[in-house]
């Protein structure tokens, strides 16, 4: 695991090349590492479920311009009247789910650095104005299921959030492992609660912006990569700005390891429910929209105790 220090810009660099996963699944690559989970992948994270006790971890449908959300969702009604008394409610949704307002799920080709996108190919090549061909969220048309672990990292500090100047760190993640009695393991999703909404009540009533925000740090690079994990959710995002003048920091697990990204994820209901059922394991189902050639979906996930 990382060692207890903020790495240089060239460890970053070398997380993002040296350890990349880039041609380790073959024929199903375009997946990436949702292929880690397999039937009995799924079979075990059934077993999970004691109570029947279900979380949602998705945010409201986004209608409202804040900072953190600048495209607002569309929603609109339609009233329509049939004969003899009837009538029907129709309504239009429409969303750039792409953000930090929107609770989804970006595919292995929403994001890239100057070394390409996710097995090196070239966004010019696999993306055009009617979806992208590699690496789409189409791949997860069958929905996700697997074994889900929350790190919570406001309790584990003892303070309601994480701020800018204390970034989450890779050797902290270890840490909160630990205390908590959990392991991750192959093909897991792991959850990781910083505070966010708890962040946004002492700020404004928001998170923060492109500009400056709270949240992960690349120096988590080698955790998620060490964990071999399918997919990395979060209420923060990348620590911003970062010091090191790169595009992407922990996003890069998309494009290096083939990782899913679980944006804006509404985690805070979540931490409450592992602290009262004393445990922070959990089955866990994404259903992303089969839209082909996406970049990603709009997704409730559904945590089950």
């Amino acid at each position: 695991m990382p060692d207890n220090k903020v790495p240089t810009k060239d460890e970053v660099m070398s997380y993002l090349r040296d350890s990349r996963n880039w041609g380790r699944w073959g024929d199903k690559a375009a997946a990436g590492a949702m292929n880690l989970i397999d039937d009995a992948k799924r079979l075990a994270a059934t077993k999970l479920v004691q109570k029947g006790r279900t979380v949602s971890l998705s945010r409201p449908f986004p209608v409202t311009p804040t900072r953190e959300n600048p495209h607002p969702a569309q929603h609109s009604m339609i009233f329509m009247e049939r004969p003899n008394g009837g009538g029907a409610a129709m309504d239009y949704y429409g969303v750039r789910y792409h953000g930090t307002a929107t609770t989804h799920i970006d595919a292995l080709c929403h994001v890239w650095d100057d070394g390409g996108t996710w097995e090196g190919k070239n966004p010019r090549d696999i993306i055009g104005f009617d979806g992208a061909s590699f690496g789409t969220v189409d791949e997860w048309s069958d929905g996700i299921l697997t074994r889900g672990v929350l790190l919570d990292v406001p309790r584990h500090r003892g303070v309601p959030y994480v701020t800018v100047d204390s970034p989450v760190h890779g050797w902290e993640l270890a840490e909160i492992a630990e205390a908590q009695g959990v392991s991750i393991e192959p093909g897991d999703a792991l959850m990781v609660y910083s505070g966010r909404d708890a962040y946004a009540k002492d700020n404004d009533g928001t998170w923060g912006g492109r500009s400056s925000r709270p949240g992960l740090h690349a120096s988590c690079l080698p955790f998620v990569r060490e964990s071999d994990i399918s997919i990395l959710g979060w209420d923060m995002m990348d620590a911003e700005p970062n010091e090191y003048n790169l595009p992407w920091t922990v996003h890069g697990v998309i494009f290096a390891y083939g990782v899913a990204l679980l944006d804006n994820s509404l985690l805070e209901p979540l931490a409450n429910v592992c602290a009262e059922e004393g445990r922070h394991e959990f089955m866990l189902t994404i259903n992303p929209l089969n839209v082909i050639g996406g970049t990603g979906s709009p997704v409730n996930p559904i945590a089950v105790f």
